[in-house]
Protein backbone atom coordinates (compact mmCIF):
# COMPACT_ATOMS: atom_id res chain seq x y z
CA UNK A 1 0.00 0.00 0.00
CA UNK A 2 1.14 3.37 -0.85
CA UNK A 3 2.25 5.50 1.54
CA UNK A 4 -0.36 8.63 2.55
CA UNK A 5 0.30 12.34 3.84
CA UNK A 6 -0.58 10.78 7.26
CA UNK A 7 1.80 8.47 7.80
CA UNK A 8 4.66 10.81 6.78
CA UNK A 9 3.70 13.16 9.37
CA UNK A 10 3.75 9.68 11.89
CA UNK A 11 6.71 8.90 10.89
CA UNK A 12 8.41 12.52 11.49
CA UNK A 13 6.05 13.33 14.34
CA UNK A 14 4.50 16.94 12.88
CA UNK A 15 1.05 17.50 11.61
CA UNK A 16 -0.32 16.37 7.98
CA UNK A 17 -0.15 20.61 7.50
CA UNK A 18 3.27 20.55 7.95
CA UNK A 19 3.98 17.37 5.80
CA UNK A 20 2.09 19.01 3.01
CA UNK A 21 3.72 22.85 3.18
CA UNK A 22 7.32 20.70 2.72
CA UNK A 23 6.73 18.58 -0.14
CA UNK A 24 4.49 21.44 -2.06
CA UNK A 25 7.17 24.64 -0.77
CA UNK A 26 3.73 26.10 -0.27
CA UNK A 27 5.49 28.05 3.01
CA UNK A 28 8.32 28.24 5.07
CA UNK A 29 9.23 25.35 7.22
CA UNK A 30 12.05 25.79 10.23
CA UNK A 31 14.63 23.66 8.74
CA UNK A 32 14.94 20.73 11.17
CA UNK A 33 11.79 19.82 11.03
CA UNK A 34 11.75 20.04 6.68
CA UNK A 35 15.13 17.64 7.62
CA UNK A 36 13.01 15.10 9.71
CA UNK A 37 9.58 15.32 6.82
CA UNK A 38 12.23 14.53 4.03
CA UNK A 39 13.79 12.16 5.87
CA UNK A 40 10.55 10.52 6.63
CA UNK A 41 9.24 10.99 2.97
CA UNK A 42 12.38 9.15 1.66
CA UNK A 43 12.24 6.25 4.21
CA UNK A 44 8.43 5.28 3.66
CA UNK A 45 8.65 6.13 -0.52
CA UNK A 46 5.94 8.67 -0.33
CA UNK A 47 4.82 10.46 -3.62
CA UNK A 48 2.57 13.25 -3.79
CA UNK A 49 0.20 13.29 -6.10
CA UNK A 50 1.40 16.62 -8.19
CA UNK A 51 -1.17 16.37 -10.74
CA UNK A 52 -4.32 16.30 -8.62
CA UNK A 53 -2.60 18.58 -6.19
CA UNK A 54 -2.56 21.12 -9.09
CA UNK A 55 -5.69 20.86 -10.31
CA UNK A 56 -7.08 21.13 -6.87
CA UNK A 57 -4.32 25.04 -7.26
CA UNK A 58 -5.24 25.68 -10.41
CA UNK A 59 -2.12 24.98 -11.65
CA UNK A 60 -0.51 23.05 -14.37
CA UNK A 61 2.64 22.06 -12.69
CA UNK A 62 4.41 22.93 -15.67
CA UNK A 63 7.24 26.32 -15.79
CA UNK A 64 8.63 27.27 -19.42
CA UNK A 65 12.26 28.14 -19.71
CA UNK A 66 13.05 30.19 -22.94
CA UNK A 67 16.45 30.67 -24.29
CA UNK A 68 18.43 32.03 -27.52
CA UNK A 69 20.55 28.85 -27.37
CA UNK A 70 20.44 25.34 -26.95
CA UNK A 71 23.97 24.43 -28.27
CA UNK A 72 26.17 26.90 -26.60
CA UNK A 73 27.92 25.86 -23.42
CA UNK A 74 27.02 28.83 -21.43
CA UNK A 75 23.12 28.86 -22.12
CA UNK A 76 23.73 24.40 -22.16
CA UNK A 77 24.97 24.62 -18.71
CA UNK A 78 22.49 27.24 -17.27
CA UNK A 79 19.15 25.68 -18.75
CA UNK A 80 20.65 22.38 -17.06
CA UNK A 81 20.63 24.42 -13.58
CA UNK A 82 17.23 25.46 -13.99
CA UNK A 83 15.99 22.50 -14.62
CA UNK A 84 17.46 20.92 -11.67
CA UNK A 85 16.08 23.73 -9.70
CA UNK A 86 13.01 23.35 -11.09
CA UNK A 87 12.35 19.74 -10.67
CA UNK A 88 13.57 20.32 -7.08
CA UNK A 89 10.23 21.42 -6.66
CA UNK A 90 8.17 19.65 -8.43
CA UNK A 91 7.69 21.53 -11.76
CA UNK A 92 8.10 19.71 -15.01
CA UNK A 93 10.08 22.09 -17.50
CA UNK A 94 9.50 23.03 -20.72
CA UNK A 95 12.62 24.15 -22.60
CA UNK A 96 11.89 26.51 -25.85
CA UNK A 97 14.75 27.72 -27.88
CA UNK A 98 13.99 31.23 -29.24
CA UNK A 99 17.26 31.83 -31.27
CA UNK A 100 16.99 35.53 -29.79
CA UNK A 101 14.26 35.96 -32.25
CA UNK A 102 11.66 38.87 -31.69
CA UNK A 103 8.73 36.88 -32.81
CA UNK A 104 9.48 33.44 -30.99
CA UNK A 105 9.87 35.65 -27.79
CA UNK A 106 6.72 37.30 -28.26
CA UNK A 107 4.79 33.99 -28.53
CA UNK A 108 5.80 32.42 -25.57
CA UNK A 109 5.31 35.76 -23.76
CA UNK A 110 1.74 36.49 -25.05
CA UNK A 111 0.98 32.83 -24.94
CA UNK A 112 0.18 32.48 -28.99
CA UNK A 113 2.25 29.78 -28.76
CA UNK A 114 -0.36 27.73 -26.82
CA UNK A 115 1.32 26.61 -24.11
CA UNK A 116 0.01 26.50 -20.75
CA UNK A 117 2.47 27.08 -17.79
CA UNK A 118 2.56 28.39 -14.48
CA UNK A 119 5.28 30.98 -15.03
CA UNK A 120 8.36 31.55 -17.23
CA UNK A 121 12.64 32.69 -17.24
CA UNK A 122 13.23 34.01 -20.12
CA UNK A 123 16.89 35.15 -21.12
CA UNK A 124 15.54 37.70 -24.08
CA UNK A 125 17.94 38.87 -27.05
CA UNK A 126 15.27 41.34 -29.01
CA UNK A 127 12.52 42.07 -27.18
CA UNK A 128 13.09 45.40 -24.95
CA UNK A 129 12.78 44.86 -21.13
CA UNK A 130 10.03 47.38 -21.17
CA UNK A 131 7.80 44.84 -23.64
CA UNK A 132 7.97 42.11 -21.59
CA UNK A 133 5.60 42.57 -19.01
CA UNK A 134 2.54 43.37 -21.27
CA UNK A 135 3.66 40.68 -23.26
CA UNK A 136 3.45 38.43 -20.80
CA UNK A 137 0.47 40.18 -19.36
CA UNK A 138 -0.40 38.10 -15.66
CA UNK A 139 1.83 35.29 -16.00
CA UNK A 140 4.45 35.01 -13.25
CA UNK A 141 8.27 35.84 -14.92
CA UNK A 142 11.30 36.14 -14.23
CA UNK A 143 13.83 37.37 -16.72
CA UNK A 144 17.97 36.49 -17.15
CA UNK A 145 19.82 39.43 -18.60
CA UNK A 146 20.56 43.27 -18.26
CA UNK A 147 18.39 45.11 -15.48
CA UNK A 148 15.71 47.18 -16.23
CA UNK A 149 15.82 49.84 -13.17
CA UNK A 150 12.47 50.64 -14.29
CA UNK A 151 11.12 47.51 -14.81
CA UNK A 152 7.78 45.59 -13.83
CA UNK A 153 8.75 42.19 -13.09
CA UNK A 154 11.61 40.28 -11.37
CA UNK A 155 15.51 40.16 -13.06
CA UNK A 156 18.24 38.24 -12.08
CA UNK A 157 21.38 39.11 -13.89
CA UNK A 158 25.65 39.65 -13.67
CA UNK A 159 27.18 42.82 -12.82
CA UNK A 160 28.91 42.99 -16.72
CA UNK A 161 30.16 46.34 -16.20
CA UNK A 162 32.07 45.37 -13.42
CA UNK A 163 33.07 41.84 -14.56
CA UNK A 164 34.64 42.76 -17.66
CA UNK A 165 36.22 45.64 -15.75
CA UNK A 166 37.88 43.29 -13.50
CA UNK A 167 39.01 41.43 -16.83
CA UNK A 168 40.55 44.95 -18.12
CA UNK A 169 42.42 45.03 -15.32
CA UNK A 170 43.95 41.77 -15.27
CA UNK A 171 45.23 42.52 -18.23
CA UNK A 172 46.61 45.54 -17.58
CA UNK A 173 47.71 44.18 -14.62
CA UNK A 174 50.35 42.17 -16.39
CA UNK A 175 51.72 44.63 -18.26
CA UNK A 176 50.27 44.93 -21.70
CA UNK A 177 49.58 48.21 -22.78
CA UNK A 178 47.93 47.46 -26.60
CA UNK A 179 44.43 45.87 -25.36
CA UNK A 180 41.94 45.12 -28.00
CA UNK A 181 38.29 43.30 -27.68
CA UNK A 182 36.54 41.09 -29.76
CA UNK A 183 32.42 41.02 -29.47
CA UNK A 184 30.80 44.02 -29.86
CA UNK A 185 26.77 43.30 -31.18
CA UNK A 186 25.33 46.57 -32.01
CA UNK A 187 22.64 45.17 -33.57
CA UNK A 188 21.33 43.12 -30.85
CA UNK A 189 19.07 44.94 -28.33
CA UNK A 190 19.54 42.86 -24.77
CA UNK A 191 22.45 45.31 -24.31
CA UNK A 192 25.26 42.46 -22.48
CA UNK A 193 27.71 43.68 -25.46
CA UNK A 194 27.62 46.89 -24.75
CA UNK A 195 27.99 46.58 -21.29
CA UNK A 196 30.92 44.38 -21.33
CA UNK A 197 32.51 47.11 -23.81
CA UNK A 198 31.93 49.72 -21.30
CA UNK A 199 33.20 47.84 -18.31
CA UNK A 200 36.24 47.12 -20.57
CA UNK A 201 36.96 50.66 -21.73
CA UNK A 202 36.49 51.39 -17.87
CA UNK A 203 39.06 49.26 -17.18
CA UNK A 204 41.73 50.70 -19.25
CA UNK A 205 40.80 54.19 -18.39
CA UNK A 206 41.49 53.61 -14.74
CA UNK A 207 45.08 52.88 -16.22
CA UNK A 208 45.25 55.78 -18.54
CA UNK A 209 44.77 53.81 -21.81
CA UNK A 210 42.62 53.42 -24.77
CA UNK A 211 41.55 50.27 -26.85
CA UNK A 212 43.33 49.38 -29.39
CA UNK A 213 40.59 48.09 -31.40
CA UNK A 214 36.96 46.76 -30.94
CA UNK A 215 36.13 43.90 -33.16
CA UNK A 216 32.32 43.43 -34.13
CA UNK A 217 31.31 39.88 -34.07
CA UNK A 218 27.96 38.41 -35.71
CA UNK A 219 27.49 36.26 -32.73
CA UNK A 220 29.72 34.71 -29.47
CA UNK A 221 31.04 31.55 -31.09
CA UNK A 222 34.10 29.95 -31.98
CA UNK A 223 34.31 30.63 -35.59
CA UNK A 224 33.66 34.54 -35.07
CA UNK A 225 36.23 34.53 -32.30
CA UNK A 226 39.05 32.95 -35.03
CA UNK A 227 37.99 35.71 -37.97
CA UNK A 228 38.20 38.25 -35.33
CA UNK A 229 41.35 37.71 -34.52
CA UNK A 230 43.02 37.55 -37.65
CA UNK A 231 41.49 41.17 -38.19
CA UNK A 232 43.46 42.36 -35.10
CA UNK A 233 46.76 40.85 -36.45
CA UNK A 234 45.95 42.33 -39.54
CA UNK A 235 46.32 45.81 -37.90
CA UNK A 236 50.03 47.93 -38.22
CA UNK A 237 50.15 47.92 -34.47
CA UNK A 238 49.06 44.24 -32.93
CA UNK A 239 47.33 44.00 -29.87
CA UNK A 240 49.31 42.46 -26.59
CA UNK A 241 46.19 41.35 -25.35
CA UNK A 242 42.67 40.88 -26.59
CA UNK A 243 39.46 40.81 -24.17
CA UNK A 244 36.84 38.07 -25.82
CA UNK A 245 33.01 38.52 -24.80
CA UNK A 246 32.32 34.85 -24.82
CA UNK A 247 35.04 32.03 -24.19
CA UNK A 248 33.71 30.53 -27.16
CA UNK A 249 35.37 33.34 -28.61
CA UNK A 250 38.60 33.77 -27.28
CA UNK A 251 38.48 29.62 -27.92
CA UNK A 252 38.42 31.03 -31.48
CA UNK A 253 41.03 33.00 -31.14
CA UNK A 254 43.66 31.29 -29.82
CA UNK A 255 43.04 28.45 -32.41
CA UNK A 256 43.74 31.18 -34.88
CA UNK A 257 46.75 32.36 -32.60
CA UNK A 258 48.22 29.13 -32.62
CA UNK A 259 47.42 28.57 -37.10
CA UNK A 260 49.30 32.08 -36.99
CA UNK A 261 52.36 31.10 -34.90
CA UNK A 262 50.88 33.79 -32.11
CA UNK A 263 52.19 32.34 -28.70
CA UNK A 264 49.99 32.65 -26.71
CA UNK A 265 50.44 34.18 -23.78
CA UNK A 266 53.95 35.27 -25.14
CA UNK A 267 52.97 37.74 -27.71
CA UNK A 268 49.61 37.88 -26.73
CA UNK A 269 47.47 37.53 -23.92
CA UNK A 270 43.50 36.42 -23.53
CA UNK A 271 40.73 36.55 -21.36
CA UNK A 272 37.51 34.98 -22.03
CA UNK A 273 34.26 35.48 -19.90
CA UNK A 274 31.56 32.36 -19.00
CA UNK A 275 34.22 29.93 -17.53
CA UNK A 276 32.99 27.23 -19.90
CA UNK A 277 34.11 23.69 -19.51
CA UNK A 278 36.15 23.96 -23.00
CA UNK A 279 37.99 27.02 -21.74
CA UNK A 280 39.37 24.89 -18.72
CA UNK A 281 41.15 21.87 -21.11
CA UNK A 282 42.34 24.36 -23.59
CA UNK A 283 46.06 24.74 -23.89
CA UNK A 284 46.81 27.31 -22.60
CA UNK A 285 44.28 27.29 -20.43
CA UNK A 286 41.35 30.19 -20.84
CA UNK A 287 41.78 33.19 -18.28
CA UNK A 288 38.30 33.80 -17.98
CA UNK A 289 34.61 35.67 -15.89
CA UNK A 290 33.51 33.00 -14.24
CA UNK A 291 29.37 34.19 -12.79
CA UNK A 292 27.72 32.33 -10.43
CA UNK A 293 25.33 30.12 -12.47
CA UNK A 294 24.30 28.09 -9.90
CA UNK A 295 23.24 30.50 -7.89
CA UNK A 296 21.97 32.59 -10.93
CA UNK A 297 19.23 29.85 -12.00
CA UNK A 298 18.41 29.41 -8.09
CA UNK A 299 17.69 32.76 -7.35
CA UNK A 300 15.34 33.08 -10.78
CA UNK A 301 13.69 29.62 -10.01
CA UNK A 302 13.08 30.94 -6.34
CA UNK A 303 11.37 34.40 -7.66
CA UNK A 304 9.48 32.43 -9.96
CA UNK A 305 8.70 29.50 -7.13
CA UNK A 306 7.08 33.04 -4.93
CA UNK A 307 5.53 34.61 -7.79
CA UNK A 308 3.42 31.71 -8.89
CA UNK A 309 2.56 30.36 -5.39
CA UNK A 310 1.61 34.22 -4.99
CA UNK A 311 3.70 35.02 -1.49
CA UNK A 312 5.01 37.99 -3.23
CA UNK A 313 1.35 39.30 -5.03
CA UNK A 314 1.43 43.44 -5.21
CA UNK A 315 4.88 43.76 -4.37
CA UNK A 316 7.73 45.66 -6.69
CA UNK A 317 9.86 43.79 -8.88
CA UNK A 318 13.26 42.76 -7.75
CA UNK A 319 16.59 43.30 -9.85
CA UNK A 320 19.20 40.47 -8.59
CA UNK A 321 22.82 40.58 -8.95
CA UNK A 322 24.64 37.56 -8.99
CA UNK A 323 28.21 37.56 -7.59
CA UNK A 324 31.24 36.61 -10.59
CA UNK A 325 35.21 36.02 -9.91
CA UNK A 326 37.45 36.27 -12.21
CA UNK A 327 40.06 33.16 -12.63
CA UNK A 328 43.20 33.72 -13.87
CA UNK A 329 44.49 30.61 -16.09
CA UNK A 330 47.56 30.12 -18.19
CA UNK A 331 46.15 32.41 -21.39
CA UNK A 332 47.51 35.47 -19.50
CA UNK A 333 50.31 34.59 -17.96
CA UNK A 334 49.03 32.72 -14.75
Amino acid sequence: MAARLKDVAALAGVSVRTVSNVVSNAAAVAPDTRARVLAAVEELGYRPNLAARNLRQGRTGIVGVAVPEIHSPYFGALTGLLIDAAQERGWTVLVERTGGRADLERRLLDGSAGHQVDGMIISPWSTPPAELASLAGGLPLVVLGELDPHGSIDHVALDNVAAARDAARHLVATGRRRVAAIGLQSALGHGTAELRAEGFRLGLAEAGLSPVAEVEVADLHRAEGSRALRELLDLPERPDAVFCFSDELALGALRAAGELGVRVPGELALAGFDDIEDGRFATPSLTTVSPDLAQLAERAVQCLSERVLGRLSGLAARRIVVPHRLLVRESSGA
